[in-house]
């Protein structure tokens, strides 16, 4: 076995870590954590630190780790048939039971599921598919895709260019051109403090409406969005703002894309975060909850609606020309099987919606008072915790101070993992779906204990 020292040392010589400061990760400035093991909401370092993982990796690890239904699934698998593609009619056992499995919990009007491997390129997937949508329609003017700011929807050039952040735009020349962004639903951190959450929702929409007019409405193709904001500050929306965002998207024929990479398979609560707020969309993005991240798969959910004109388009061009090698992948697709038989068994959706509800209310309890603690919201287990230099004046901290990034070093040292989400001191939890009460406690003592560090 290597020494600890020599691997670190690798690491820093030939690993390129994705959104990593690449310098100072270089030049061991900063810590590199090289994970061993994992079981249930626990996870384990080479050096024999175990740590409640409250992110579920990326919120990803739905079901929690150490799953030996889904390992044995995915031996047995590559057992079997490790691979073939899925090109010109062909399937696999595992690929097609895991699709029929999807249409059975998604939403009423979803007709086929194509397959990919990450988020990222299933949302490239459904922007193609829009296009394509609208040339089969012959408007081939209706192109552009609305997002929102602090949306996260990848990290490839139309993904990361939909994605409303910041850091994944500087220096890489985007967003591209036929990206537009609005008004994100973050009532927090509205501009005016004076409006009410239905004005907010006003205003949102007419942000929306004024977006529209300005481009308009016969070259706009498309709406994405989460159901929940993640990465961009895990904010649930406010109340009916997807009720009046859909009553515009539909007065202006534009597709509604629902972004379910975080909120699908059980995170806010309900199956999917489309049926937990109402929303009825044309396509929905998958992925980590899908197979809990034992193995890479995405999809994207097609409405009937949508699919009806896909094949229009086959029988008017011929064979639709978009695929990847490893779509359908039969090992993906194994541990998806497995995966959502778990959720089923485990009952994971309903303990998401109950634990959840604790875990939130625990965690205003605990810091609900604490003089820079500006908003504590949350929604099934998605909770966050947002910091201020002064809550009466919703005043932030100079960003030079990371005080996010601190709050999230002191947690580890208490031996639990958060995240501190980019654009804001906001700390994230996310944890497996099968955490109970005792282990949710652990996380909010640890956060009572890691603020009271750093804020006092």
């Amino acid at each position: 076995m290597l020494s600890n020292d020599q691997l670190s040392q690798w690491d820093r010589d030939f690993f390129f870590h994705p959104s990593t400061h690449l310098a100072q990760h270089a030049r061991g400035e900063t810590p590199n954590r090289i994970i061993t093991g994992g079981s249930g909401v626990y996870i384990e370092d080479r050096d024999g630190n175990r740590l409640l993982d409250a992110f579920a990796g990326l919120y990803c690890v739905n079901v929690g780790y150490g799953r030996s239904e889904i390992a044995e699934a995915i031996a047995e698998q590559a057992r079997k048939l490790a691979y073939y593609h899925a090109y010109v009619g062909h399937g696999t056992e595992a690929s097609i039971t895991l699709a029929r499995m999807i249409l059975e919990r998604a939403p009423a009007n979803m007709s086929k599921v194509y397959f990919g491997l990450s988020g990222s390129d299933a949302n490239e997937t459904n922007i193609k598919l829009v296009w394509y949508y609208n040339n089969v329609l012959g408007r081939p003017e209706k192109k552009k895709i609305i997002s929102r700011w602090r949306g996260y929807h990848g990290s490839g050039l139309m993904t990361g260019s939909l994605t409303g952040l910041g850091l994944f735009h500087k220096k890489f020349d985007l967003p591209l051109a036929q990206v537009l962004h609005t008004e994100a639903p973050y009532y927090f951190r509205r501009d005016d403090l004076a409006l009410g959450e239905a004005e907010f929702v006003a205003h949102c929409v007419a942000e929306l409406e004024a977006l529209i007019a300005a481009e308009g409405a016969g070259t706009i193709a498309a709406f994405i969005g989460e159901p929940a904001l993640g990465t961009g500050g895990l904010v649930p929306p406010p109340e009916g703002y997807w009720a009046a965002i859909q009553e515009v998207l539909q007065r202006h024929d534009i597709l509604l894309i629902a972004d379910e990479v975080v909120s699908g398979f059980g995170r806010l609560g309900s199956m999917f975060g489309s049926t937990h707020y109402g929303i009825e969309p044309d396509i929905i993005t998958i992925a980590k909850g899908l197979t809990s991240a034992y193995a890479p798969l995405s999809g994207s959910i097609i409405s009937s609606k949508v699919w009806s004109v896909l094949e229009q388009g086959t029988d008017e061009f011929g064979p639709i020309g978009h695929g990847w090698t490893y779509s359908a992948h039969p090992i993906g697709a194994a541990a998806g099987i497995a995966n959502l038989e778990l959720v089923d068994s485990l009952g994971l959706v309903a303990n998401a919606a109950n634990t959840g509800a604790w875990f939130l209310a625990a965690m205003r309890d605990a810091l609900g008072d604490h003089p820079h603690v500006g908003d504590i919201r949350g929604e099934g287990l998605l909770v966050a915790v947002e910091f201020v230099a002064d809550r009466d004046t919703r005043t932030f901290f100079d960003p030079d101070r990371k005080v996010g990034p601190q709050i999230a070093a002191a947690l580890v040292k208490r031996g639990v993992i958060a995240r501190a989400m980019p654009q804001g001191d906001i700390i994230g939890f996310a944890p497996p779906l099968c955490i109970t009460r005792e282990e949710a406690a652990k996380v909010v003592d640890a956060m009572s204990g890691a603020v009271k560090d750093v804020l006092g």
